[in-house]
């Protein structure tokens, strides 16, 4: 495949358009959509649906990968070459993790990585069981996932488990069928999930949202409802009085994984080795 033109495709799905990839590569629009059209006849498939934002189609999402994966390793040996750590710049790194990690041991992780590589990032949040979403679609290089199943061109590693505690502000909670249940988002089973194990599936107390991780916590200690935390944080909450532990010896354990991109790659690499040195620390 044309290289120009996969990159081109690989701009195009970044920048959600195709006038936004021609602004990023110095080129018209039009250039844009011929680079495009003659990529997707040398592939013989539709890799662009043209929305908004444009998307890889699902013959599209390997391209995706490929062109990143490409601009990685031309990246590592162009600086291998110059004999320059990191070519001279920062080389960007797409992760996707689930808000209570965000919230609480990931950022310290690439708060460790060493000066060399340069690295700078773009993360995404989403659920963990849906982050390897953005691993099969290309556009992320690694995951923290709840989802043990590699994805296709992707390598695996346990992290650790995830331990949440149901909690309530004191004061707060008449029960689990009666008091307001706080949810992170639509994806979120983690309340329902605790509710299964102890055998009170069956009810449908009702529900607020709250789409943040500091913002949940808060919703809590103001006693706007009970919700799973992770431990740590509730313990500490639990210790100062601003919460009850609402199921004394019972929790629930998320076990985490390290999803990434199978290739030889020193920055991906040395992500992965500080990603699991704090998880090791920081989950059970």
């Amino acid at each position: 495949m044309d290289a120009v033109q996969l990159a081109t495709f690989q701009a195009v799905i970044e920048g959600g358009s195709f006038e936004a990839a021609a602004r990023t590569l110095h080129v018209t629009p039009s250039a844009v959509s011929q680079r495009i059209k003659a990529l997707e006849q040398a592939v013989g498939q539709v890799l662009v649906r043209r929305a908004k934002p444009c998307e890889a189609t699902e013959a599209g999402q390997a391209l995706v990968r490929l062109a990143g994966q490409i601009a990685l390793l031309e990246r590592e040996a162009l600086a291998a070459a110059r004999g320059v750590p990191g070519g001279g710049g920062r080389t960007r790194i797409s992760v996707v993790v689930n808000a209570d990690s965000l919230h609480t041991w990931f950022l310290p992780a690439l708060a460790a990585l060493p000066a060399e590589p340069a690295l700078s990032f773009e993360l995404h949040q989403d659920d963990q069981d849906h982050t390897a979403e953005l691993l099969r679609a290309g556009t992320a290089m690694a995951a923290v996932t709840a989802q043990h199943v590699a994805v296709q061109g992707c390598r695996v590693e346990k992290l650790g488990a995830m331990r949440y505690l149901a909690v309530a502000a004191p004061g707060h909670f008449t029960g689990f069928a009666t008091t307001p249940m706080l949810v992170f988002n639509r994806k979120d089973r983690l309340q329902h999930r605790f509710l299964e194990a102890l055998g009170r599936g069956d009810l449908e107390p009702p529900v607020t949202y709250v789409p943040a991780a500091h913002a949940f916590v808060e919703a809590i200690r103001l006693g706007l409802g009970w919700g799973m935390i992770p431990e740590q944080t509730a313990r500490e909450d639990i210790a100062a009085g601003r919460s009850v532990d609402l199921a004394p010896g019972r929790h629930l354990d998320i076990p985490l994984y390290w999803q990434y991109w199978r290739m030889e790659s020193t920055v991906l690499t040395a992500l992965t080795t500080t990603v699991k040195a704090v998880a090791a620390g920081a989950l059970r």
